[in-house]
């Protein structure tokens, strides 16, 4: 049987009314699933961790945080630690998010601190790699990857296994382009392989690109894929949930 894991990034969304709102929904809906076989997180705003944190059952609904400093404490004005999200209740964090690396200007060397920074507070890092339009026209969608996968290199052998990555090829991102199947296999077999010949380990490695309730089938059943890293749908509930109930499905399949 295939384990999925359908995570949830609500980006800059919800207030803390309506984060709780939709947890309740989720929650009342999961109740009722075999989830054997499918892990259901929620990557949400700082602001949000706290107020859903008591109403979250870890059996059903795992949470995490979008981003984080490397650092445990000090003047870093803004910055949330990787001990604040263990407070908050956080098992996950999403890092190197192509919107991070666009519009913050997140480098290698500063992924690679957050990296060593979360596996070291047992926190699982999603480690988001993709290339832009204009890389995969220009045929340099591999040696992108391969540039942003050198991270990998700095993590202490003994972690890298505890790393889940994420293919999102940015082109696709909330631009209402689609990856093709032949595009999501091609990539996810060439991150496998070159993950494997490289450092030795398999990583689960999740898809994400404007996933939605009308394409999940199509991507989840792809070799290699382990599950989803879903933007805009994962703010509605009732395609949140159609997502999770094609992961269970195709789970069942073997």
């Amino acid at each position: 049987m295939k384990k999925y894991l359908i995570a949830g990034n609500w980006k800059m969304n919800f207030t803390s009314n309506e984060a709780i709102s939709f947890v309740n929904q989720l929650i009342l809906h999961l109740s009722e699933l075999n989830l054997e076989q499918i892990d259901v997180l929620l990557c949400v705003p700082f602001t949000n961790l706290h107020p859903i944190k008591s109403f979250v059952n870890s059996n059903l609904v795992k949470i995490g945080a979008q981003n984080m400093h490397f650092e445990e404490k000090g003047a870093f004005t803004g910055e949330i630690s990787p001990l604040m999200l263990l407070d908050a209740g956080c098992e996950y964090v999403i890092l190197g998010h192509s919107e991070r690396r666009q519009y913050f200007l997140e480098n290698n060397d500063i992924l690679s601190k957050k990296i060593i920074s979360a596996l070291s507070h047992n926190l699982v890092p999603i480690f988001c790699i993709g290339e832009t339009l204009s890389q995969r026209q220009a045929n340099l969608t591999f040696q992108v990857l391969e540039s942003q996968l050198n991270v990998l290199e700095t993590v202490p052998k003994e972690f890298l296994s505890n790393i889940i990555l994420a293919y999102e090829p940015v082109w696709a991102i909330g631009t209402g382009l689609n990856a093709s199947k032949e595009q999501i296999i091609e990539a996810h077999l060439w991150i496998n392989d070159h993950v494997i010949d490289r450092f030795h380990v398999q990583l689960p490695i999740l898809y994400g690109g404007s996933m939605n309730n009308d394409n999940a089938k199509d991507i989840l059943e792809c070799k290699m894929v382990s599950g989803g890293l879903i933007g805009g749908a994962s703010l509605k509930i009732l395609q949140f949930i159609d997502i999770i109930n094609t992961a269970i499905s195709l789970s069942q399949q073997g």
